[in-house]
């Protein structure tokens, strides 16, 4: 009898540290849980601004976020997706009506974002690296006309009543994505027609999260 006793005491203290280690794994599951949060973009409070220069000048204007989400650990980013409309590409630097509309039908067509058929470009974020105390650099896998690549840039992030912001730019290469319309890097003779290969996406993401 006093070994039986002797024996359970054992496994009750045996149990007893188990539940105290099942316990504390829990806490620490759901503390660190509770510092990932999933962001929702604000389409109507962001921005995205593009630049494309030619030999002859320049035209620029902004293309409308359609959605997207944003991974968020103890304020950080950690990955995240995305969405352009490509059907909302405006221009703001040609005031001539008939000028604006004939660039805007030709950057719509398939000599350069093809959007009757591919609508929606995506950003869609792989990798993040802390530079400073608000700046980060990004990589991120970027889809036009179905085709991805990739791309880094660096951006800032602020928190600030509720809302999460990250504001930086992109350079990109358009040939990598097939479009090679008026590229001193596949055609010769152009003279000053040639348009530079690379352009700007300027941007700014305003989330909250869900």
């Amino acid at each position: 009898m006093k070994t039986f006793i002797k024996d359970n005491s054992l496994i009750s203290k045996g149990s007893a540290n188990l539940a105290k280690i099942l316990l504390s794994s829990l806490f620490l599951v759901s503390f660190l849980s509770g510092n990932a949060k999933e962001f929702k973009v604000i389409p109507a409070s962001s921005t995205l601004a593009w630049e494309a220069k030619k030999v002859t000048g320049q035209h620029n204007g902004t293309i409308a976020i359609a959605d997207g989400t944003l991974n968020v650990d103890h304020k950080k980013i950690t990955g995240g997706k995305v969405s352009v409309d490509m059907n909302t590409i405006v221009d703001v630097d040609l005031t001539d009506a008939g000028y604006n509309q004939k660039l805007i039908g030709h950057l719509k067509s398939d000599d350069f974002f093809g959007v009757a058929k591919f609508p929606t470009a995506t950003l869609e974020v792989k990798n993040v690296a802390a530079k400073s105390d608000n700046l980060y650099h990004f990589t991120a896998d970027l889809t036009i006309k179905g085709i991805s690549s990739p791309v880094e840039f660096d951006a800032e992030v602020t928190e600030a009543g509720g809302q999460l912001t990250a504001a930086g730019s992109i350079v990109v290469n358009r040939t990598k994505y097939g479009i090679k319309y008026g590229s001193g890097s596949f055609f010769q003779g152009l003279g000053d027609k040639v348009i530079y290969d690379d352009f700007t996406l300027k941007f700014k993401l305003v989330s909250t999260a869900k």
